[in-house]
């Protein structure tokens, strides 16, 4: 009888590749067509509307309910001339997915005809129920009223399907008493208050011309791609988007092979495809690649303000899970599929951008400029040291603690890398020292400060947050995260950093200090005390572990332990302080994240029990039996005991691994029931860590030692070299 495994093998290889045929060669010819953009409000808004709308986009102007009529009724409008018939509030929940209910646009008369109808109400403010989100306690099951609003600042869109589309309205979510619910929510609150102190601070002793600034954001998407056979014929990759158990092949990423190579023919034909619907959403894919491990993928866009960026990360994931159903592939965000080789990652580059058009991150030969690059350079490496465990929590998940640490991905210390030659410019200027670098510089005329270098680092990947020339690369985020949680915390620490070095700079020049001497003052006493965060080194090494450990950096390896930086009370004042969050807020995100990652654990402990008992198992009691029937008629031909030592050793070897794999999935199955009866969060979290989570190791490995045992034919899951290397 065909198993899962060799029929997923067969429908492997009769794959064929799927015609892909983009509207038009040039892809500045569909780019935005399904996107509201400037030239589409143009054209179907009146004056007035359109004026509303940049106003609110650009000076952060409320729109009244009257002009909101006009808006919906422009956008209705463009909506059905391209096919649109529903539309939906597109928000963030904090499911770490993306969320919709749809509405048509079709309402009945009286007289028994219709009429397509949307008006300013339904566009402004949606009701969805909020009982059925994550709430963290905020509401109860019985409390079902929460609000989506639309967001003005990020385009709608519309989604195409095979049979119909979808006009899409980005919006917030927030609970009938108005604490958030979502990311976007308290990510535009941190990206207000992050523009705000950047205009103060520019204004004020650098360029008066500053009036508005943002933060950039270009995130990197890193994914694994598997043949949909191959994923339906494994549970844990369809239950939990990583395989539980799994021998790696003899050939992984050793060779270095994968790295750059050529697109195998399926792949590149899915990449144009999700591609050609993602230049249509406006979302600006720049590149695509083969990454390090077997099957994995990397693609990046042109950078774009945060909000923007990280609505189109969350979209572009969509797209391309909706895709790859068309093109019978699979796609991996979690952030380790597969043991034994790379896992994935979302490297956030971030930086500071003015209505100047100045990068505040970048050197520039400009020599009344520099001494502004080193007040923000400065004052991140302040905001990450004093915020490192706040910033770790960001990035803590279930799947993101397979990545910390190991031998492919940041660890789990929070460090900055800002290279050799910015490390001896700062200590030519803070310490005193002779700069050593003399090469592409650019003089500047201001006391003390010696010349900046144009070219002033390498890269790092070793380090989870490395400055990379003009802007500095947030590496540690995971492959699946939404992305508004580490710019959340980055942003509102930035912001919160600019806010007190104002005041202190401001202090000494009202005590007489001139400008200039002031800030190099301030940003003296920041380096001084911060310049322990700053590692130019092997951040995968164990002396940088010894290192950091004697610097007194904190290396927080488990989500739950790291989350709990959420709720000290130096986040509660930064986050109140900066009206990111209230004390509800915050505690009730923190319940969120501890219970997502119970929820993550538990169905993998469930699967992992269910997978050794109806799979592992089975396979090796199989292979017992034939080996022992071919002892005995070994024995019935009269052959000597010694001629079956072979055999006999190689049951007792099976029969030991199913022992193993036994007694374990009894204790994980204890374990859970334990867990699920403690008292609160935090000690259930600290149970599938500390206890459910690692007997994993114990029954992988003895289960992957009997795949290595097992007759191939018995063994019904794909195997790791199927999964990895048939295309």
């Amino acid at each position: 009888m065909l198993t899962l495994r060799s029929k997923a093998l067969d429908t492997v290889q009769n794959r064929k590749t799927i015609s892909v045929n983009p509207p038009s060669v040039k892809i500045s010819d569909y780019f935005n067509i399904n996107v509201f953009n400037d030239d589409s409000m143009k054209q179907f808004l009146s004056k007035e509307a359109y004026n509303a709308v940049t106003a609110a986009v650009k000076k952060g102007e409320k729109i009244e309910r009257a002009i909101a009529d006009q808006v919906a009724s422009g956008m209705k409008n463009w909506a059905i001339n391209r096919g649109v018939t529903h539309y939906t509030h597109w928000f963030q929940p904090l499911t770490g997915a993306t969320a919709e209910k749809h509405d048509s646009f079709f309402e009945p008369t009286d007289d028994g005809r219709s009429i397509e109808k949307f008006a300013g109400g339904a566009l402004v403010q949606q009701e969805p129920d909020a009982s059925s989100f994550p709430s963290g306690g905020i509401r109860n099951t019985f409390e079902a009223r929460g609000y989506t609003a639309w967001d003005p600042s990020s385009p709608a869109f519309i989604m195409e399907g095979s049979n119909g589309k979808t006009l899409c309205i980005p919006t917030v979510f927030v609970s009938y008493t108005g604490e958030a619910l979502d990311y976007k929510a308290p990510l535009l609150k941190a990206l207000h208050a992050i523009e705000k102190s950047i205009v103060n601070v520019c204004s004020s002793y650098f360029d008066k011309n500053v009036t508005k600034s943002f933060a950039s954001l270009g995130i990197e998407q890193e994914y694994f791609l598997v043949d949909e056979a191959m994923c339906i014929a494994r549970p844990d990759l369809m239950l939990t988007g990583r395989t539980l158990v799994g021998l790696s092949p003899e050939k992984g990423q050793q060779l270095e092979d994968h790295y750059f190579g050529s697109i195998p023919p399926r792949v590149y034909d899915f990449m144009v495809d999700y591609e050609t619907e993602c230049y249509k959403l406006g979302i600006p894919l720049k590149t695509r690649h083969n990454e390090v491990a077997p099957s994995q993928y990397e693609c990046a866009p042109n950078f774009e303000e945060v909000n923007i960026a990280i609505d189109h990360n969350q979209l572009l994931m969509d797209v391309m899970e909706k895709v790859a159903i068309k093109h019978k592939f699979k796609v991996l965000f979690h952030e380790k599929p597969f043991a034994g080789i790379n896992g994935s990652g979302k490297h956030n580059n971030w930086s500071l951008i003015t209505n100047t058009g100045t990068n505040l991150l970048a050197p520039t030969k400009n020599p009344e400029t520099n001494l502004q690059f080193l007040s923000f350079f400065v004052n991140v490496i302040k905001a990450v040291h004093d915020h490192a465990d706040l910033l770790r929590a960001s990035i803590a998940s279930a799947g993101n603690e397979h990545r910390l640490g190991a031998n492919e991905a940041p660890p789990a210390i929070m460090s900055i890398f800002i290279g050799s030659q910015m490390t001896d410019i700062l200590e030519s200027i803070f310490s005193n020292k002779k700069a050593s670098n003399t090469n592409k510089v650019t003089s500047i005329n201001v006391i003390n400060i010696p010349d900046i270098l144009l070219d002033n680092t390498d890269r790092n990947r070793t380090s989870p947050f490395a400055f990379t020339g003009n802007k500095f690369e947030f590496r540690a985020v995971g492959s699946s995260a939404n992305c508004a949680n580490a710019m959340i915390v980055l942003n509102t620490i930035m912001a919160d950093q600019l806010n007190t070095f104002k005041v202190e700079v401001d202090a000494l020049i009202k005590k007489g200090n001139k400008k200039e001497t002031a800030i190099l003052e301030v940003l003296k006493t920041y380096y001084s005390s911060s310049k322990k965060i700053l590692f130019e080194g092997n951040g995968y090494s164990q002396e940088w572990v010894k290192e950091a450990a004697k610097r007194g950096l904190n290396n927080i390896k488990n989500t739950p332990e790291a989350l709990n930086a959420y709720i000290s009370k130096k986040s509660l004042e930064l986050f109140v302080k900066n009206k990111i969050f209230n004390k509800v807020e915050l505690e009730a995100r923190y319940e969120i994240m501890q219970e997502l990652y119970v929820k993550k654990i538990d169905i993998e402990a469930k699967l992992m029990a269910q997978l050794a008992i109806s799979h592992v198992i089975p396979a090796g009691i199989a292979y017992q039996r034939n080996l022992a029937e071919n002892v005995k008629a070994m024995k019935d031909a009269g052959l000597p005991k010694t001629d079956c030592e072979i055999q006999v050793n190689m049951i007792k070897n099976l029969a030991q691994h199913i022992k193993i794999i036994s007694v374990n999935v009894d204790k994980l199955l204890s374990e859970i029931d334990k867990a699920h009866h403690l008292s609160d969060s935090h000690k259930t979290a600290l149970a599938f860590c500390d206890k459910i989570k690692p007997l994993f190791e114990p029954i992988r490995k003895s289960s992957d030692a009997l795949e290595f045992l097992v007759d191939d034919e018995l063994w019904k899951l794909p195997k790791y070299r199927e999964m990895l290397f048939v295309k």
